[in-house]
């Protein structure tokens, strides 16, 4: 087959953000505008060129569709082989393993992680380079920059080849390895938990669901939790994974999965995961763990599980992310490292071995035996907790507090405002932050006022504007930032932090504990008068 050179004109606005390209489906569907950002990627990686690219989505709407066309794109491109999850799935940490697992040189993974689906949802794409981690911004920009000036797209003339089942095909010159899409993955989680001791915990009457949100992780759980494991298949809840998630938000939070938090006043265990499988929410009878704490918790019992046993070397959280995984860092005398929000700001460190560990407060948790979150890790982890310690999931995280301090936290989400709105708030804050040293909030003092920029301390690089915060030494934070993951308007995150030492305070309502917090972000950036909503779309 001879590639054909299809002429085209660029599109705006292809510039990848933290997570990918992120666009509503009628985007992605437009003539030419997914074959101009893949050809910009093919463009700007010439080691695909005769490599190895693994490819895969969440199943959502036009992934078929999709993957049809970076098959016939990728054989004209010279790639010499395409590893692809059978049916077009793999999650995200999936993804990861497989990039790792196989030596490619990339991969390509169709998502748009928890953002809607169906027909007038959403659909991304994002690069994940040979470290099985997202591209950094070096790569990323390279991609937007040629999706600036692309003039024309390579193509095969081919019928789209059958990708349900695991088998070896060919298109053009390129193999085609279909495989089954959670075999690695789930062989690699066996290798870091004690699935005996689980397996026990989950035939010993423990009552637990999982939460699959008709997203991509629903095979995934019945593979591990229910054929390896051997836990009934009532277990899982929504698992079958569906093109518009079941018409749900697949946003692993207590505000999405009202379903599974019905339930727990008579379940010991609540779980469930996002759209591609790499976030993970963690629930207890009445009561929802942060993932600040939960990430917390998982570094300060670590080496309950076989993959830790010898410990951790390090923690990293995004700046967002409570201080919580700090106090641990400092128990065990390791380093904390705060990087910006985005899993790629993790990569180095976890390459170079600076940590284990990581984590994000947006439901994202992982370690070094992948580059990217991973819900079902994280599920898997706090079983293998249980399992060892036999305690409910109060108890831990009431035990935790009380050695290393309660980090009350909770982050307010503006959904799809306005782009010059959500702009002049940001910059109302940010002027007023010079003035602000000195001042109180609720009778803390403000010791630092800034916009959050980082440094790697692996390659140097630096990366600016990831944030304004409002410090109150040890004892606050509040942290504003717009988010780059909606496809609509811009959101507005604010996160609010305190911290309480005194164990007979450590049990008080979230939302008041931080009221001073809120109402001081409130004078701030006026959200509420600016967007005439009464408050926050999503509290989390």
């Amino acid at each position: 087959m001879t590639p054909h050179s299809i002429a085209i004109t660029p599109f705006q606005g292809q510039k990848p953000g933290t997570s990918g390209l992120r666009k509503k489906v009628a985007e992605f569907q437009r003539p030419g505008y997914l074959e101009a950002f893949v050809q910009s990627l093919f463009d700007t990686q010439p080691a695909l060129r005769g490599g190895i690219l693994a490819l895969g989505g969440d199943g959502r709407y036009f992934n078929r569709e999709a993957v049809q066309i970076i098959l016939r794109m990728a054989a004209a491109n010279s790639v010499g082989r395409v590893i692809l999850g059978a049916g077009g799935l793999l999650s995200t940490p999936a993804a990861s393993a497989v990039i790792r697992k196989y030596q490619a040189q990339g991969g390509i993974v169709l998502s748009a992680s928890h953002n809607p689906g169906g027909p007038d949802g959403d659909f991304g794409i994002k690069f994940n380079t040979s470290n099985g981690g997202p591209a950094p911004e070096a790569v990323t920009e390279a991609i937007y920059q040629r999706s600036q000036n692309i003039d024309r797209y390579l193509t095969l003339d081919a019928a789209p080849i059958a990708i349900d089942k695991p088998g070896e095909t060919s298109l053009g010159g390129m193999a085609i390895s279909i495989i089954d899409p959670v075999a690695d993955h789930a062989e690699l989680l066996q290798t870091l938990f004690d699935f005996d001791a689980i397996r026990s915990l989950l035939r010993g009457g423990f009552r637990m669901r999982f939460d699959g949100m008709h997203a991509v992780t629903g095979p995934y759980a019945r593979r591990v939790l229910v054929d390896m494991l051997g836990a009934p298949e009532d277990v899982l809840m929504n698992a079958q994974p569906l093109p518009d998630f079941g018409g749900g938000h697949p946003d692993p939070n207590p505000a999405h999965a009202e379903e599974l938090v019905a339930l727990m006043p008579g379940l010991d265990f609540g779980a469930a995961s996002d759209g591609d499988g790499d976030r993970n929410m963690i629930l207890g009878p009445g009561i929802a763990v942060s993932p600040s704490d939960s990430l917390a918790v998982l570094a300060a019992n670590a080496r309950l599980a076989p993959g830790y046993a010898n410990g951790i070397t390090g923690i990293a959280r995004s700046m967002p992310t409570s201080r919580a995984a700090d106090a641990v860092a400092a128990a065990l005398g390791i380093p904390c490292f705060e990087t910006p929000t985005g899993w790629k700001f993790f990569g180095n460190l976890l390459d170079a071995g600076r940590i284990t560990i990581c984590g994000e407060e947006s439901y994202g948790t992982s370690s070094n035996h992948v580059r990217e979150k991973d819900g079902l890790w994280a599920v898997l982890f706090w079983l293998n907790i249980l399992a060892k310690r036999r305690e409910p999931v109060g108890a831990i995280l009431a035990q935790h507090w009380r050695q290393y301090g309660r980090h009350y936290y909770s982050r307010h989400d503006y959904e799809a405002v306005d782009s010059a709105t959500a702009q002049a708030a940001m910059a109302q804050l940010a002027q007023a932050l010079p003035g602000l040293v000195g001042h109180d909030i609720g009778g803390m003092k403000i010791t630092q006022a800034d916009d959050f920029a980082y440094t790697d301390p692996v390659d140097g690089s630096v990366a600016k504007g990831q944030g304004l915060r409002v410090i109150c030494g040890d004892a606050a934070r509040v942290v504003a930032r717009l988010s780059g993951t909606g496809t609509e308007g811009a959101t507005v995150r604010l996160y609010f932090e305190r911290f309480e030492a005194d164990p007979a305070r450590q049990q008080d309502d979230v939302q008041t504990t931080l009221a001073p917090l809120i109402n001081f972000a409130e004078n701030q950036l006026g959200l509420r008068q600016r967007t005439g909503r009464p408050g926050p779309d999503v509290i989390t």
